[in-house]
């Protein structure tokens, strides 16, 4: 490939993956390949490029005859990857603790307060949002572009089930609490009680309900799919 249609490749796949990780396409969207080549204006190569390092990324199925499709996960996979990403979130906490600026305290603060203003209005979807903003302020503050970026990638693909927690205001109210004690180890600069904290922020549900997940039979837990 030229080294113009590599960069063209490159340039349409962060245009999707962002559009991916942001939640723009949920999971089940198919890519139309004629939409993405009249969108980018380019021809098959780059698109379907672009496409195959999507796929090695997790973020999408190519699947014969139907072309991409923004992937989904399973509740088995979900639970592996939610044991994994409690560790990565928890490296995340800790190296902010550690890097943060005086501007990402100021902006770790901010995010916590649209937080809090989400939570006691009772609106999931803004606080969704607050949340997102939240974290990526520590994913910046962490400053290390591969972990962040593995992060929000693995959110990306369990968005839609991990969504699902902030259908109850319950959940949004003890998110909120676990929001405040992560923010103000970073903010102290301790990095273990970051960490911590974000161990008992991301690991919700606890071992029972994963374990229960875990548990149940391939054709329920292998087969049954997440919505984004």
């Amino acid at each position: 490939m030229s080294e113009e249609k590599k960069s063209l490749s490159e340039t349409i796949r962060a245009a999707i993956e962002q559009e991916i990780l942001s939640g723009k396409l949920p999971s089940g969207t198919q890519l139309e390949e004629q939409q993405l080549l009249a969108r980018f204006g380019v021809s098959r190569t780059p698109v379907r490029e672009a496409l195959i390092q999507l796929e090695s990324a997790g973020l999408v199925d190519l699947v014969p005859r139907q072309g991409a499709i923004v992937s989904s996960i399973t509740l088995r996979e979900y639970v592996a990857m939610n044991e994994i990403l409690v560790q990565l979130e928890a490296l995340a906490a800790r190296l902010a603790a550690r890097r943060i600026s005086a501007a990402q305290r100021t902006s770790l603060q901010q995010a916590f307060d649209a937080c809090r203003t989400a939570a006691e209005r009772g609106d999931s979807d803004r606080y969704r949002e607050a949340n997102d903003a939240f974290h990526d302020v520590i994913y910046a503050a962490c400053c290390n572009d591969i972990l962040s970026r593995q992060i929000r990638t693995m959110r990306a693909r369990m968005r839609g089930m991990r969504d699902l927690r902030f259908e109850k205001p319950a959940r949004i109210l003890a998110s909120l609490a676990e929001h405040e004690a992560v923010m103000g180890a970073i903010v102290r600069g301790n990095e273990d009680d970051a960490a911590a904290a974000m161990v008992r922020h991301i690991a919700t549900g606890g071992d029972v309900y994963a374990d229960m997940i875990a548990a149940m039979p391939d054709d329920e837990a292998g087969g049954r799919r997440g919505r984004r």
